[in-house]
């Protein structure tokens, strides 16, 4: 009978993609998790939506996440064996956000105000996909200042995905996201 569990990480230990263990603890398991955790939340978002062309952007993220998440998995040693867009951000990815946000912005201006997330299920879930999204890329610095490889493309697409998220949550709200005061 095929197990879920294996029972090796019950030392504390992950495995990493192409061989090697680390520390739960250490910082790309971390930044693995939040990734992990984005994903989950874009999820939900995709399952609250009824909106079928942002259920299919939703779902393109989420497996674009998997590219993010092997990227920070891999075992140093073995990066050469990264696929670009496969296991591997490229530089396409994080264009291809841009695009959309520029998209966006473009048919659905942002507020000047700031906003107070929550004016519906899908918006209220896609502000915390970005709240997790900007702890992903926090963790992926972190994971760098520690001396691990973190790609430029990796990070960049995390910083890229929170703004989207930002403005897919705006877009989601239309007129019912209420308005903080004017900052200052």
């Amino acid at each position: 009978m095929p197990r879920i569990y294996t029972r090796t990480g019950d030392d504390g230990t992950t495995g990493r993609l192409f061989g090697g263990r680390i520390s739960k603890a250490h910082p790309a398991a971390a930044a693995s998790g939040d990734v992990d955790e984005t994903i989950a939340a874009i999820g939900l978002a995709r399952a609250l939506s009824t909106d079928r062309r942002l259920g299919e952007g939703l779902l393109q993220l989420q497996r674009e996440l998997f590219v993010v998440g092997a990227d920070l998995a891999a075992d140093p040693s073995s990066r050469d064996r990264l696929e670009p867009g496969v296991s591997v951000v490229t530089d396409a990815m994080v264009e291809r956000l841009e695009a959309w946000i520029d998209e966006l912005v473009l048919a659905h201006p942002l507020p000047a105000a700031f906003v107070v997330p929550g004016a519906n299920p899908v918006s209220a879930v896609l502000d915390v996909a970005r709240a997790v999204a900007r702890r992903a890329e926090r963790s992926a610095v972190a994971m760098r200042e520690a001396g691990s490889p973190v790609g430029d493309a990796a990070l960049r697409y995390l910083n890229r995905l929170s703004d989207l998220l930002f403005v897919l949550a705006r877009v989601a709200a239309g007129e019912e996201e209420p308005r903080s005061r004017e900052p200052g």
